[in-house]
């Protein structure tokens, strides 16, 4: 499939701590879906973790236990995320601690998470080498745009969604045009797979 023609959902997640496996739940998704890179739908809440937040997590993203109190369950929001989702591509930076939340959470309502095709801008910056940090934050600011509201979900997923794009200009005017072609670059250095990133400037 063209890069074009593909819808991307960019997410992000805020937690009550760094592993499921720990304990870990959701306390806020941010969701933005494009094509083309026109924004097709937005959706953000803050979610009821059902367990209290350690002060350590909420002085990193500032989502009080009070804030979430009345908030809806994952439970509530599951059917409106998989409506985003269909047909999307999945995007997050470091992909692999936002989905691992979400399978998570899918597995504890009962479901599957389904095997959707996922892009980690994390993983495309390490392989093009071209940021001197690979931080979600650091990445924009090298980019000239701003990172307010770092750490929250909504401001997280369209910071990503920058980022997404900013590659998405760069490769398909070097040949890169498919969704595999996109993968392989999250995995190999960029330079190894032909493209030149010398002429690259940020």
């Amino acid at each position: 499939m063209e890069l074009s023609d593909i819808k991307f959902a960019c997410l992000d997640t805020e937690t009550t701590g760094l592993s499921p496996d720990g304990g870990g739940k959701v306390c806020e998704i941010a969701v933005s879906v494009s094509c083309g890179g026109r924004v097709l739908e937005e959706f953000s809440t803050l979610i009821n973790p059902d367990m209290p937040m350690h002060p350590d997590v909420i002085a990193i993203h500032g989502i009080t236990n009070e804030m979430v109190k009345g908030a809806p369950l994952f439970k509530d929001v599951l059917p409106r995320l998989k409506e985003l989702f269909e047909g999307c591509v999945l995007v997050a930076h470091n992909a692999d601690f936002d989905i691992g939340f979400l399978k998570s959470e899918f597995e504890q309502c009962g479901e599957r998470f389904p095997d959707y095709p996922i892009i980690d801008t994390l993983k495309l910056a390490r392989k093009s080498g071209l940021f001197e940090r690979n931080r979600l934050g650091h990445i924009v600011e090298q980019l000239g745009l701003p990172n307010t509201g770092w750490h929250r979900a909504m401001a997280d997923t369209k910071m990503g969604e920058e980022v997404l794009y900013h590659f998405l200009n760069i490769l398909c005017a070097r040949g890169v045009t498919t969704l595999a072609q996109l993968t392989d670059c999250q995995f190999k250095k960029w330079k190894d797979l032909g493209i030149n990133c010398k002429e690259m400037k940020v």
